[in-house]
Order: structure tokens, then C-alpha cells, then sequence
């Protein structure tokens, strides 16, 4: 058998035992230890290869700052929850707008402006709330991280698309960008709101009581750390973790906290589980992005009878499921480019960013998916499921507006 067509059905194998043990609800951190070991196995990878990999999974610097940055950001939540900032959020919205929906959808996309996958479990407390009894634990726990993940479509703020972006030569600007993106943004809200937002009642029962203006004051004073940090980010280009550590001291003196009050949450911030889930994932995706087989993937389906578009679609989705999105921007972006043309690339690189970002919410080494299932005590298969039905949807809505944009000659 061909030695390339073997690679791709080893890939497959792969992917069907995690599915398999993710069914049968074992721990994460199992699951993608055995899966790293069937890579191993299969692709017959020599110790030279595999030591790198683990080194970079365990120690390399993704690894170091999305560790860091879990650390810091749960510490930041338990001192907004010591002070009740997470509730007082929750009530300043329900004197704004006095809608649940708009708990569960608007507050994880503003909290998820932060670039930080840990945010997910700030949005956790106030989606469960705002849902109470009408969807189940994983439904709920799907639309925590649905909604969540809806600004890292389209904001630059994420370096994933500031590459993508760079990688189009200029054809593609941030502004640019950002415009083509907010019909997908409105595309992103209409499929969670027809899955599940709408089950969830619109009044919250608050009597409103108080001025407008005092529910914009309790909303700055509860969420500012989250914004701050964002400022911090955009404005001075800073890590995530040191914007975090900055807001975290400004909240020491601005919340008059103790040293007495804070010295637990420097234990209780550390998750061992989740970090562990963390390492694993990690692992795993550095072992199979050394086999190569992401290379493969433009060249077969390529030859697929299919249109040119859905091929790129294609690539995309399955390149971002195998080997990240990151790694698909570098390989197939100026691929694409070169194969359409610049007059027709914009509506193509839109279409592809969005199949990359669609697919990354049901991928099971996406880590934000791995923190909110454990934040909501469900299998992330089960987590998995239940945002499939968004997803579809949203892929449809892309799909269509794809079309759009073609007709308009862009």
C-alpha cells in the first residue's frame, strides 16, 4: 500500500480510538496519554522524534503559557468571587437588559475577548445561572463554550489571526478582516440561539429597582479586571499572563483584600486536573504534528471531485482537527492564494478562516473545551455532542454566506 495513503489511515485509527474512549467517559488526560501512545506506535516514531516532542509538549513555551496563564486567571476568579464580582456582573445585566438569554450568550462573548482559555471558567458561574433548569449540564456546558469562543472568530487580538492575516501579503487587512467577519459573528448567534438560547426564559424575575446608570456603574465595577487586561494586551502588546498578574494586584488594593484573604487561593488556583488535562493535550499534538501527516491532506483531497471551494473547506476543517490551527495558516494559506487568484482569495481566506475556527469548537485537544468540561463535571465527549448541533448550523450560515460574498465579486 501506498506509504502516504497508510499515513492517513493511521491518522484515522488515531482519532477513532479518542472518540472511542471519549464515549466510554474515561478521563481526558488517559484518553490522550493512550492516544500519544498509539501515534507512537503506529507512525513507528524513533527516539530522536519523540523526545523533542515530549519535551515541547511538557516544557516548550506554549505549553509554559497557557499553564501560567490557567494559574493566573483562576486566581483572578477567586478573588472576583471573594468580592462577589461574578454575581455583581450577573445582576448589573439583569438591570440592563433583564433577559437570562442574554446572560448566556453576551457575557461569555464580551469575557471572551480576553485570549485567555481559562476565561471559560469566569463565564461558567454566570451562563449556569443564567440557564438555571432549562438546558442540561453538557447543553449548558456547550453553550458556556460556544458563546465563549464567538469573539475569537473574528477579533485580532488573537495571534492566530494576526498570522493568517500577515500570511495574505496584504490582500487581507486586520479592518478588512474584521468587517468581512461580522455577518459570521451574527451567523455564530443566530445557530446558538435556534440550538439552545431559545429554550432559556427571557425574564430573570429581578424587580429593577435602580437607575440605569447604577447597573452600568456595579457592570464596570465587576467585570473591570477582564477589560483592563484586554486593554493591557492591545494597547502594550503584553502576555496574557502579565496583564492578568497586573489586574490581579490592582484588585488586591482597589477590593482592599488581606494577605490573610488571599493566601489560600495561591493553593486553591492551582488545578491539578486541569492542568494535567493541559500536559496531555499538549503532548499529544506535539507527537502528531511530528509524523508529518498534515501534509498530506492538501495533496489527496485536492485530487477529491469536488469544487475548488469545498476542497479549501475541507483542508482546512480536517488540517485544523489534525494539527492545529495554526499549523494549517502556515501550510495551506498561501497555497490557496496562489491556486485562486487574488481576485477571488477574499471570499475564499473568509470562508476557510471560518471552517478552521467552526471545527476547533468540537476538536478534543481544543484545551478550552477540556477546562469547561471539567468546570461543569461532564465527560468532554458528552461536551462534544451537544455543540455539534451548533455547529452544523453555524457551517450551513457560512456556507451561504460564502456564496454572498462570491456574488458580490469578492
Amino acid at each position: 500500500m501506498n506509504p502516504e495513503i497508510l499515513s492517513l489511515i493511521k491518522l484515522a485509527g488515531t482519532f477513532a480510538v479518542i472518540i472511542g474512549l471519549l464515549a466510554m467517559k474515561r478521563p481526558l488526560n488517559l484518553v490522550m496519554s493512550i492516544a500519544s501512545v498509539v501515534v507512537i506506535v503506529l507512525y513507528a516514531l524513533p527516539v530522536d522524534q519523540i523526545l523533542p516532542a515530549l519535551q515541547a509538549g511538557l516544557l516548550g513555551y506554549n505549553t509554559i503559557n497557557a499553564l501560567l496563564v490557567l494559574y493566573c486567571i483562576t486566581f483572578l476568579q477567586r478573588m472576583m468571587e471573594a468580592r462577589k464580582q461574578l454575581a455583581g456582573c450577573q445582576n448589573a445585566m439583569n438591570g440592563l437588559f433583564n433577559n437570562r438569554r442574554i446572560n448566556a450568550s453576551v457575557v461569555p462573548f464580551l469575557l471572551g475577548c480576553l485570549p485567555a482559555a481559562s476565561t471559560v471558567l469566569i463565564c461558567g458561574p454566570i451562563v449556569r445561572d443564567a440557564v438555571g433548569d432549562s438546558l442540561s449540564s453538557d447543553e449548558a456546558a456547550a453553550t458556556t463554550s460556544y458563546f465563549r469562543h464567538i469573539s475569537e472568530a473574528f477579533l485580532p487580538t488573537y495571534s492566530g489571526i494576526l498570522i493568517a492575516i500577515s500570511l495574505t501579503n496584504g490582500l487581507v487587512t486586520p479592518a478588512t478582516f474584521v468587517l468581512g467577519m461580522l455577518p459570521v459573528v451574527i451567523c455564530l448567534f443566530i445557530s446558538g440561539y435556534v440550538i439552545y438560547l431559545r429554550r432559556i426564559p427571557k425574564e430573570t424575575g429581578m424587580v429593577i429597582d435602580e437607575p440605569k446608570s447604577y447597573y452600568w456603574k456595579l457592570l464596570v465595577k465587576s467585570v473591570w479586571p477582564i477589560f483592563l487586561s484586554l486593554a493591557i494586551i492591545l494597547v502594550f502588546n503584553a502576555p496574557v499572563w502579565l496583564a492578568v498578574i497586573i489586574c490581579i494586584i490592582l484588585e488586591f488594593f482597589v477590593n482592599k483584600f488581606t494577605f490573610a484573604e488571599i493566601t489560600p487561593f495561591f493553593k486553591t488556583a492551582f488545578e491539578g486536573k486541569l492542568m494535567l488535562n493541559t500536559l496531555a493535550v499538549m503532548v499529544f499534538s506535539n507527537l502528531l504534528r511530528t509524523t508529518g501527516v498534515v501534509n498530506l491532506l492538501p495533496v489527496y483531497l485536492s485530487k477529491l471531485p469536488i469544487p475548488s471551494f469545498l476542497v479549501w473547506a475541507l483542508i482546512f476543517a480536517i488540517g485544523t482537527m489534525v494539527g492545529g490551527s495554526m499549523t494549517i495558516y502556515v501550510l495551506c494559506i498561501p497555497m490557496a492564494m496562489a491556486s485562486v487568484g487574488t481576485a477571488s482569495f477574499y471570499a475564499l481566506f473568509i470562508l476557510c478562516m471560518n471552517m478552521s475556527y467552526i471545527i476547533m469548537q468540537v476538536n478534543p485537544t481544543h484545551i478550552c473545551l477540556t477546562l469547561c468540561s471539567e468546570d461543569y463535571k461532564i465527560p468532554l465527549g458528552s461536551l462534544i455532542v451537544k455543540s455539534v448541533p451548533m455547529v452544523v448550523v453555524a457551517t450551513v450560515l457560512c456556507f451561504g454566506y460564502y456564496f454572498i460574498l462570491t456574488a458580490l465579486g469578492l
